[in-house]
């Protein structure tokens, strides 16, 4: 089973009535996939269109870089379902 890794992707969205960068961390087994969870996130929430999204950087961030708190306490703590 492959490791999950955590990636801090930066970029711009450049809408013509709105132009903003952005930095995002995500969970994801590849560059590739945290690539698609950007584009997938940013559409659904912000309503933009895969063109006017420009991803400038992608790099894997170690666990105790992270800056998000859902993401750091997932990959920090040892989560267990009881059941």
């Amino acid at each position: 089973m492959s490791e999950v890794k955590v990636f801090r992707v930066t970029g711009k969205i450049l809408k013509p009535n709105f132009k903003t960068s952005f930095q995002k961390e995500v969970r994801a087994l590849k560059v590739e996939h945290a690539v698609e969870e950007i584009y997938k996130e940013l559409g659904s929430k912000h309503r933009v269109k895969r063109c006017h999204i420009k991803i400038t950087n992608v790099e894997e961030i170690k666990p105790e870089d992270i800056e998000d708190p859902v993401i750091r306490r997932l990959t920090l703590e040892d989560v267990s379902y009881v059941k």
